[in-house]
């Protein structure tokens, strides 16, 4: 069992994880025994990742570049083969989101929002594929939302972008499967991190809502994420392919609660 999702010997790129889920991601696929390498655009917080992976006695390879723009991918990327290697599993989680309704928000942040989250999976994927081609193997993981499958108010540009790069996986599956490259992508629930911390305090709506609207009656972790993504990092994903997986304690399956309805 061990060996199914043992990554020794693996490199895994993870992009925007120097906080949060992707964070938690790299440490888990470094404990799995990947040599991880994590990309981010803030030197302090790259800093910051490098002191908590040592914290853990696990080692990593930090990266700054802009997902967004080719050259600097391709240079960044570059400098991984050159330190680490090639890079073997992929972890597209760099994203942005804003909350601001359609009629209000101007086209450059629409356009800021589509480049990161569904422009930069693809650029950053098109770079390293044809080199997990020529060895057969590889594992792309794209981090997704459940906004991929539903709209809320504000958040358009996040929403048409993550529905886009679930689309893009199932695409990704259709053309690189046949290589051996299993392409996956993962839609986190409410998950418990900085950002969402305000929202998550006793009293506010908005974490009332999550709480009554999510069957398993809590937030999720980082690591909830991180456990899907080793799996469908390691070997025990072999054949899932084009498959997104929702981490987020059933939501998605509750249509709601009403408030004094029966409990059967």
């Amino acid at each position: 069992m061990k060996d199914l999702f043992d990554l020794s010997g693996k490199v895994a790129l993870v992009t925007g994880g120097t906080q949060g889920i992707g964070l938690a991601i790299g440490l888990l696929l470094a404990k799995a025994g990947a040599k991880v390498c994590v990309n981010g655009h803030n030197d302090t917080k790259l800093e910051s990742c490098k002191d908590i992976f040592k914290k853990e006695g696990l080692g990593v390879f930090t990266s700054k570049f802009n997902v967004t723009d080719e050259d600097e991918v391709d240079n960044g990327i570059t400098l991984i083969e050159k330190n680490v290697g090639n890079v073997d599993i992929l972890v597209n989680n760099a994203g942005i989101i804003k909350r601001t309704p359609i009629l209000d928000m101007p086209l450059t942040d629409y356009r800021q929002i589509i480049d990161v989250n569904l422009l930069a999976p693809l650029i950053i994927s098109k770079r390293v594929v044809p080199k997990m081609i020529k060895k057969r193997s590889g594992k792309i993981i794209n981090m997704c939302s459940m906004m991929s499958v539903y709209g809320r108010n504000t958040v358009s540009a996040y929403a048409a972008a993550k529905g886009g790069l679930k689309l893009l996986t199932q695409n990704m599956t259709c053309e690189w499967a046949k290589y051996n490259i299993q392409i996956n992508g993962i839609g986190p629930g409410y998950i418990a991190t900085s950002l969402t911390s305000p929202l998550r305090e006793k009293g506010n709506p908005f974490n009332d809502l999550v709480m009554t609207r999510t069957p398993a009656g809590r937030w999720g972790e980082p690591e909830d994420v991180a456990n899907a993504a080793l799996f469908l990092a390691s070997k025990a994903s072999n054949f899932v392919n084009g498959h997104i997986l929702y981490v987020d304690g059933g939501i998605l399956a509750n249509f709601g609660y009403v408030k004094g309805e029966n409990d059967i």
